[in-house]
C-alpha cells in the first residue's frame, strides 16, 4: 500500500493537470466559436462557386481546347493527395483519423499502379506520414492555425498546386479534411480538387445544361474562375478543419477534466483509508504498550 506522502503528491499532481486541461478546454471553446462562425460564413460562397462551375463545366468539358482544370490531362497515373491536419495535438482522434484514411487511400492507389505524392497542411500529419512516406511528400505547409487567410492559402498552396498541375507533376488531385458538424462530431471528407467533378456537379444541377453565352470570353471567364475555385475549396477545407480541431480539442479536454476528477476521488478515498489504517495501527501500538506496562 502506498504511503501518505506519495498519495498526497499524486493527488496534487492530478489536480494541477486538471487545472491545465480545464484552461485548455476554455481556450478551445473560445476559439471554436470564432472558427465555427467563419466556417458557416464560408459555406454559402463555397457551395455557390461549386454550383456555378457545375453548371458551366458540362457545357465546355467536351469542347476542343477545354481547360485542363475541367477536361483533365487525359491521364490518371499521378495522384496528388492534399492532407489537412492540425499543427498541435491533444485533440482526440482528430489527426489520427485523417492519417489512417490517407494510409488506406495510398495503399489502394498504389495497388492500382498509381504514383502518389503528398502535400501536408499541418505539422501533425506531416510528422507521422514522413516516417513511412518521406519520399512521397512533395510539400509541407504549417502555421495556418495562427494565421489563416484566403490570400495566404492562395499564395502558398493554391498557386503551387496549380503550377505543379500545369507542369505535369500530377494528373489529378484530391484533398481530405475533417468537416465540422458540431463540437463533438466531425466528418472525414474526401473531395477531388483537380480536375473538377463535372458529372457529379451536373447531377447536382438536375442535369440542366445547355449552351451558354460568355461575357467576357469563355477563356477569360474560366481562366479566372477555375483557379479561384481551387483556392476557395482549399480555404473552405482549412476553415472546416480549423473549426473541427477546436471542437475535438474542447471535447478531449472536457473528457480529461472529468477523468482527472474521478481519479482525484479515487486517490482521496485511498488516502483516507491509508491514513485511517495508519492511525489505527498507531493506536493499537499505544494500547499494546500500555497493556505491557500494566503487566
Amino acid at each position: 500500500m502506498p504511503n501518505l506522502k506519495t498519495l498526497q503528491l499524486r493527488i496534487r499532481s492530478v489536480k494541477n493537470t486538471q487545472q491545465i486541461t480545464k484552461a485548455m478546454k476554455m481556450v478551445a471553446a473560445a476559439k471554436l466559436r470564432r472558427s465555427q462562425e467563419r466556417a458557416e460564413a464560408t459555406r454559402p460562397y463555397t457551395v455557390g462557386m461549386t454550383k456555378m462551375l457545375g453548371s458551366l463545366a458540362p457545357a465546355v468539358a467536351n469542347n476542343e481546347g477545354a481547360p485542363p482544370l475541367i477536361a483533365g490531362t487525359g491521364r490518371e497515373e499521378k495522384v496528388e493527395l492534399v492532407v489537412f491536419t492540425a499543427d498541435r495535438g491533444l485533440c482526440g482522434g482528430f489527426n489520427s483519423g485523417v492519417i489512417r484514411a490517407v494510409r488506406t487511400r495510398i495503399a489502394e492507389l498504389e495497388a492500382k499502379g498509381k504514383q502518389v505524392s503528398l502535400s501536408c497542411v499541418g505539422s501533425k500529419g506531416y510528422e507521422v506520414l514522413k516516417r513511412q512516406y518521406a519520399d512521397r511528400i512533395r510539400k509541407h505547409y504549417s502555421g495556418f492555425g495562427k494565421d489563416l487567410s484566403f490570400d495566404r492559402i492562395q499564395e502558398e498552396i493554391s498557386m503551387d498546386l496549380l503550377q505543379t498541375f500545369e507542369e505535369g507533376g500530377f494528373d489529378t488531385a484530391f484533398f481530405v479534411y475533417n468537416k465540422f458538424k458540431s463540437a463533438i462530431s466531425q466528418e472525414l471528407t474526401w473531395q477531388r480538387l483537380m480536375p473538377i467533378e463535372v458529372e457529379e456537379a451536373s447531377e447536382a444541377d438536375d442535369g440542366q445544361s445547355g449552351s451558354y453565352l460568355f461575357e467576357p470570353s469563355e477563356d477569360e471567364l474560366l481562366g479566372s474562375l477555375l483557379p479561384k475555385n481551387v483556392t476557395v475549396q482549399l480555404f473552405s477545407a482549412q476553415v472546416e478543419s480549423d473549426a473541427s480541431e477546436h471542437g475535438a480539442r474542447m471535447t478531449a479536454m472536457d473528457n480529461a477534466v472529468r477523468n482527472a476528477g474521478e481519479m482525484i476521488n479515487k486517490l482521496t478515498i485511498t488516502y483516507n483509508r491509508t491514513r485511517q489504517a495508519a492511525i489505527t495501527t498507531e493506536l493499537m501500538e499505544i494500547i499494546g504498550g500500555a497493556e505491557s506496562l500494566k503487566g
